[in-house]
């Protein structure tokens, strides 16, 4: 890493400016990468597409990116087979039938619990909340931006304050490489200062409550209502037709809810034995990607399994969805691995420390919490990465506050929440991407109807710092 520079913040502004600008998140996201190696290669732009090139290819020398990677193209290819298999469709009539879901409120209504009782992982919570509430959505008119916004607030947010998950793990194992003697405890203690998190999902409550429609959201509803799923110009991250019911197609011909449900309960299943596994019998030492990748291998074999069971499919038919469910994920794998590296380059240039040493030089200590929550949640916003910001901003918060001697759950509440606020925030996360991506939205839609939600949240969560740092 060199010596952290003001330039060091220059590559991730750039991405996130241009992101906003052209809505052109690959392009954006090279030319921030692209900025940052022409710094490091003493301002040679020729060197820098050359070293931008090799720092792509080095993310998959680290093999927990790889596999999030390849998990990537893996989810989609187990929600095409879903989809294929129908079982989406059979969910929702479900539901239908028994007068569960039969109203818009309703409908925002499951898509929020579903992100309250996922908590496994992030993106398993996005897709299967996106993919069961996205057909109730357009049938009751609700925008899929009001979709994607109620299940990015649910699903980082839910993910984090879990200890026995892979977010939990990533936590646990920073705050112990700080030397704090019980980390999980630690971590246990953190929870209720996570303001931002708690927020957020309170927030999305209200705004079903009371149908909270603010700035571009309210134009969002009011074009749904009208009849319009998207806007004009937009261009959404997948093609969600394949979850519309077939013409002429009978209630009594309906597939059966089991297509979705028993791949997804493998799939969560999958996940803590993964973890044991890798852990050699300890959840929190379990690898994270690892557990994910096998869990969803796991429910892909096992609707295989069923779909071939019932005798109506060939491999050959299997295969075919399972690659183009692949390939429609590859844009947002490519995305993903632009974001990695981009988190790279920041590393490699200092970015987070510099931004954290300029802030907290010479303030006053009942500041520190929120000033800390503000310098999480820009470093999240800038790289894209909330766990990125979890490895710059615990050990940096945790060693103040033992310094100080200020409650280390404190700091350690406001670094996880500011991260988690600016990884739900900013355009380059791979959350807010996936978001998108299981709303079947323009990525850049569900940003700026976002936005206003996250800053609301996060202008209370701020106040609230003040007020505990003032109490501590």
């Amino acid at each position: 890493m060199t010596d952290p520079s003001w330039y060091s913040i220059l590559p991730p502004i750039i991405a996130i400016i241009l992101a906003i600008w052209s809505k052109q998140v690959i392009l954006s996201l090279f030319a921030g990468i692209w900025m940052g190696f022409t710094l490091l290669s003493g301002f040679n732009p020729l060197t820098g597409v050359a070293k931008s090139l090799d720092g792509l290819i080095n993310v998959f020398s680290d093999p927990d990116d790889t596999r999030v990677l390849i998990f990537t193209l893996l989810i989609g290819s187990l929600i095409a087979t879903i989809e294929y298999s129908g079982g989406v469709r059979g969910f929702v009539h479900f539901l239908e039938t028994r007068r569960w879901v039969h109203t818009g409120v309703r409908a925002q209504i499951l898509a929020w619990f579903v992100g309250i009782v996922i908590f496994i992982e992030s993106n398993i919570t996005l897709l299967v909340a996106g993919s069961v509430s996205r057909p109730l959505f357009d049938r009751y008119r609700v925008s899929r931006e009001k979709l994607a916004y109620l299940i990015d607030a649910t699903s980082a947010p839910v993910c984090v304050m879990i200890p026995l998950n892979a977010w939990g793990a990533v936590i646990i194992g920073l705050v112990a490489s700080t030397g704090v003697e019980n980390p999980t405890g630690t971590f246990i203690a953190s929870i209720p200062y996570n303001l931002y998190a708690f927020l957020a999902i309170i927030l999305a409550a209200v705004v079903i409550w009371k149908d909270l429609n603010i700035g571009p959201m309210k134009a969002a509803e009011e074009r749904t209502r009208g009849g319009e799923v998207l806007w004009p110009d937009s261009t959404p991250l997948v093609d969600a037709s394949a979850e519309q019911t077939p013409e002429g197609e009978r209630p009594e011909d309906v597939p059966s809810a089991r297509y979705m449900v028993l791949p997804i309960l493998v799939m969560i299943l999958t996940m803590p034995v993964g973890l044991y596994v890798t852990g050699e019998g300890d959840l929190i030492q379990g690898s994270g990607s690892t557990a994910i990748l096998w869990s969803v291998s796991a429910a892909i074999v096992f609707a295989w399994a069923m779909l071939l069971g019932n005798g109506g499919n060939s491999v050959h038919e299997l295969m075919r969805v399972l690659m183009k469910g692949a390939g429609d994920l590859l844009p947002i794998a490519v995305i993903l691995l632009l974001a990695l590296t981009l988190g790279d380059v920041a590393r490699l240039l200092g970015t987070g420390p510099y931004v954290a040493g300029v802030a907290s030089a010479a303030l006053p200590e009942f500041l520190l919490a929120p000033l800390i929550f503000l310098v999480s949640a820009f470093i999240a916003f800038s790289v894209g990465s909330s766990w990125g910001t979890f490895a710059i901003m615990i050990p940096i918060a945790i060693p103040i506050a033992t310094t100080l001697g200020l409650p280390i759950p404190l700091l350690l509440g406001a670094a996880i929440s500011g991260a988690i606020f600016g990884d739900h925030a900013s355009p380059i996360s791979d959350t807010t991407v996936v978001a998108s991506m299981a709303s079947a939205i323009d990525h850049i839609d569900h940003v700026r109807t976002q936005l206003p939600y996250a800053l609301l949240a996060a202008a209370i969560a701020t106040v609230g710092f003040l007020l505990l740092g003032l109490v501590a």
